[in-house]
């Protein structure tokens, strides 16, 4: 019995039970259809939040004070003011690998304009913090070094505030109240949406960092350095040239601990991608539950054929047949089950991932690798699981099988 012969055959035998073999390969369909869509969404999950976060910028580096000790308490890092102004001069002087650097101070609060308010927060930095976190300007201009070195009532807004506060109205040349601090608007920033982190980059206010340092906040301090390399692949050296800078500024031996902590975004995406990875296998495996449920359905379901064509096997062994041909034969009807449920299951699966991404607004990506991977798993279960019921069928006696009733 050649190949041809035993494909034919075995055809044949699933078109005379064609709604017990739907059956038996729903749970291949189901387990395959749902691989497809977990890991789909768990691929797109990943590139929506490298995309967001690299929207940012790779080369974004942030500085934070760490820890303080006083009398032996730890305390947190917002009560740290180790971070002064003479460390982003030393930043300039000591770091080319750092193309742009910002002070950054920042608070919450309430908006208010008019009778209209709006729980935001306002960030004070200087005219470089708009490069390096890519905010673009809507319209309106940003505010000058004259403005920064005297305190200036200025400020820019997002359209987070502009839509809760002013409507369709014009902000520029308008007022807003922060913290009983009026402040004249100047710009509107472009609008950027939500980071990786779900955080809505429109709703905020930035001002000149002297002025919420001095006006609003009444410190002396910074509470963080925002920075950037000059470019992707000098990020390592930026954030060491950053580091050495800083740790020289605060004058610290070299047996003494950082008393500040340097981050960049290219950790920030990697941490993310290893996490998002991490849930798409869990995902996969999850998934990949159903298509050993879909395994053991074709295994029943080649015990009841055994049984049920039994004196047809004991028929083809008297007449000459071999053990290999009934192997065979039936191995290869558990193998079309498994593939036809597989090509049926990715197409459901690629259905399903673009209704889920069109009306549920989820980001699904579909890779090849999970399709071959999904194709491969199903064909390695029909052999699996087909292999001992055709080889209950193939070591059966003739005499036995022909008298069986």
């Amino acid at each position: 019995m050649n190949y041809v012969n035993s494909v034919k055959i075995a055809l044949n035998a699933l078109k005379r039970n064609k709604f017990r073999a739907f059956l038996t390969m729903l749970g291949i369909i189901i387990g395959v259809a749902s691989v497809i869509v977990m890991l789909a969404i768990g691929n797109g999950s990943k590139k929506s939040i490298q995309e967001t976060m690299s929207s940012m910028g790779t080369n974004l580096i942030f500085a934070m004070p760490g820890a303080e000790q006083k009398g032996g308490v730890r305390m947190g890092n917002s009560d740290a003011k180790s971070m002064k102004l003479a460390d982003i001069d030393a930043i300039v002087k000591d770091c080319p690998a750092i193309s742009d650097v910002s002070p950054e101070v920042r608070s919450s609060g309430q908006a208010v304009v008019g009778n209209q308010n709006w729980p935001t927060s306002i960030y004070g930095v200087n005219n470089k913090y708009f490069n390096i976190k890519k905010y673009t300007l809507g319209k309106g201009r940003t505010f000058t070094d004259l403005e920064i070195q005297t305190y200036a009532k200025v400020c820019l807004v997002g359209q987070t505030i502009v839509e809760n506060l002013f409507g369709k109205s014009d902000p520029i040349g308008q007022t807003v109240r922060f913290k009983n601090i009026p402040l004249l608007i100047i710009g509107v920033l472009g609008e950027k949406g939500e980071n990786g982190m779900g955080q809505d980059q429109d709703d905020l206010i930035m001002a000149p960092f002297t002025t919420v340092q001095k006006r609003i906040l009444a410190i002396t301090h910074i509470q963080s350095i925002a920075a950037s390399a000059a470019s992707e692949d000098q990020n390592s050296v930026a954030i060491e040239q950053l580091t050495a800078s800083l740790r020289a500024s605060h004058k610290l031996k070299a047996t003494d601990e950082d008393d500040f902590q340097v981050r960049s975004q290219a950790e920030m995406v990697q941490t993310f991608s290893s996490i998002s990875n991490i849930l798409t296998l869990l995902l996969g495996a999850i998934s990949g539950i159903s298509l050993l449920v879909g395994g053991i359905g074709i295994m029943n379901i080649m015990y009841v054929s055994v049984t049920e064509r039994t004196r047809e096997i004991g028929l083809r062994l008297s007449v000459g047949g071999r053990g290999s041909d009934i192997l065979l034969q039936f191995l290869i009807e558990s193998i079309l089950l498994s593939v036809f449920g597989g090509i049926i299951g990715i197409s459901f699966g690629f259905i399903a991932s673009k209704v889920m991404a069109s009306i549920m607004n989820w980001p699904v990506v579909i890779t090849t690798l999970s399709v071959v991977m999904s194709f491969f798993v199903c064909s390695a279960i029909g052999i699996f699981f087909g292999w001992y019921p055709a080889r209950k069928a193939a070591s059966l006696n003739p005499i036995d099988a022909l008298r069986y009733e």
